[in-house]
């Protein structure tokens, strides 16, 4: 598992534009978090990175935004969805195996089963402040990302992953 702490929400968009410099195409992100934690803010960065020049927005109520730049980008919201049938009906599965583009899934512990084999998770939560209080203005802005690997395939991806984490460029 990799962990960082970024003190801004642009510190939180320049770790994803980095993310975004090195991701492969046929990679698998999982984005973990509560609401307002900084997901969206984490896609949209990325997309920046990849060449995505439309406004990047949550599809909370569309399920699904696909983005075209230097790869594409994919990236769904599956927190409306009651029941793993409905996967189906929105074309998750031929969108999440797609080995040509980046996809990005909000939400996914709801169908933790129906997910691919590989993907990398990011949990974003928010931080306490030196004082131990989480919505203190000093922390308001402060995240935890932690980065952990889910399969084998992303492996090479995720240790380069890890030199960008760690070296906090």
């Amino acid at each position: 598992m990799l962990t960082c702490i970024t003190q801004s929400p642009e510190e939180t968009a320049h770790l994803a534009g980095t993310i975004g410099k090195i991701i492969r195409e046929g990679t698998v992100i999982c984005l973990d978090g509560e609401l307002g934690v900084g997901k969206t803010l984490f896609v949209r960065a990325l997309a920046r990175t990849l060449g995505v020049e439309s406004d990047v927005t949550s599809p909370t109520f569309n399920l699904m935004n696909v983005y075209e730049g230097k790869m594409r980008l994919t990236h769904f919201d599956v927190y409306r969805l009651e029941r793993a049938e409905e996967l189906y009906d929105i074309g998750f599965y031929e969108y999440a195996d797609d080995p040509e583009g980046v996809v990005v899934i909000e939400w996914f512990d709801k169908f933790r089963e129906e997910m691919p084999a590989d993907y990398v998770r990011v949990t974003i939560e928010r931080v306490a402040s030196s004082s131990g209080e989480v919505d203190s203005e000093e922390a308001a802005d402060r995240r935890r990302l932690c980065f952990s690997l889910v399969g084998v395939q992303l492996k090479e991806f995720f240790e380069e992953m890890r030199d960008v984490v760690d070296s906090g460029d």
